[in-house]
């Protein structure tokens, strides 16, 4: 039976195994790789990915990665295509196909049916002398000298390598088109990560009479009540125009109650903290999250032309996911 040493070292030659893989793989991010990017630039139409056996898995994965920053993209099983699914290609598209051997014999029956179609091919092996090579446009090679399965028989380098550099087309595509976070969000709106990346102050802010605000001359005692009754734990200052002034929070209580002041005689002007952490209305949630976390604060009012809009807090951020 194995010891947990002999368990631990054989799962770190894998992945140092897999590392100097990856190290190989990067001499063919070349000239080649420049043209496979322009020819998906100037499609009108979509990216066909396709590939058998573990290679369709990666196949999968990196349609799904091309799509979802900025690249339209979608998967199609090479044994499917030769029952109706080819139909899905047009001259427009750009067929991107995967086989490490550039021999699978279910993607070179699809070649001349492609040719005819007039579809480019971007052929992606590990064998620049295969036949997968030979008959794309363009090839991109994902050659490694040693699958980290012991017995060289399991995809594992291989995948790993052919993974890189499906990374590796889709980032550069994703920079060449100028894609942002905001158009990262639009096919991402579901979950955490489209709340991370959609989710503005405003959406989960509290507003109208949630609001809680005082006025300057209002006294420490009725400050207190404002904070309990709206439960944020804080209350904004606004001064008689209704610019927002200051802040005043269950912090700034405890250093109060140091300083053993009369609350019902002292304003809250005379212990309120100035100029504190504000927002705007099109800040997102989660940036508005890193900024509490840098400044140790639990709560901000976002503000529109110095005047309190909403308010929220650490336990918002929670409820809404942010966090």
């Amino acid at each position: 039976m194995a010891t947990a040493q002999e368990l631990c070292q054989w799962g770190k030659s894998v992945i140092e195994t897999e590392i100097a893989a990856l190290n190989e793989v990067t001499q063919y991010v070349d000239e080649a790789f420049a043209q496979a990017c322009q020819l998906i630039l100037d499609c009108k139409g979509k990216v066909i990915v396709m590939g058998m056996g573990k290679s369709g898995h990666i196949a999968n994965k990196i349609a799904a990665t091309l799509a979802s920053t900025g690249t339209s993209s979608f998967f199609v099983h090479p044994s499917e295509a030769s029952h109706g699914d080819l139909g899905m290609i047009s001259q427009d598209d750009v067929v991107l196909a995967i086989s490490n051997s550039g021999t699978s014999a279910e993607i070179l029956t699809l070649f001349p049916v492609i040719e005819r179609v007039g579809t480019p091919v971007i052929s992606m092996t590990g064998n620049p002398q295969s036949a997968m090579a030979k008959l794309a446009q363009i090839h991109l090679c994902i050659s490694v000298s040693k699958e980290a399965c012991p017995l060289g028989l399991a995809p594992t380098s291989s995948t790993t390598a052919t993974l890189a550099m499906g990374d590796a087309l889709a980032v550069a595509l994703l920079q060449a088109k100028g894609f942002t976070a905001d158009d990262f969000a639009l096919s991402h709106p579901g979950g955490a990560l489209g709340k991370k990346l959609l989710l503005r102050v405003m959406d989960i802010a509290h507003t109208g009479d949630e609001l809680p605000l005082v006025k300057t001359d209002t006294s420490v005692s009725h400050a207190l009540v404002e904070i309990s009754e709206k439960g944020l734990g804080m209350t904004g200052v606004v001064d008689e125009q209704g610019k927002f002034i200051g802040i005043f929070t269950d912090g700034d209580l405890r250093r109060t109650l140091d300083q053993r002041i009369d609350f019902h005689t002292t304003s809250i002007a005379q212990v309120m903290t100035e100029n504190p952490t504000v927002l705007t209305e099109n800040v997102l949630a989660a940036s508005a999250l890193k900024t509490m976390e840098e400044c140790n604060i639990n709560g901000f009012f976002v503000l529109e032309n110095d005047k309190p809009v909403g308010a929220l807090n650490m336990l918002d951020m929670v409820r809404a996911g942010v966090m």
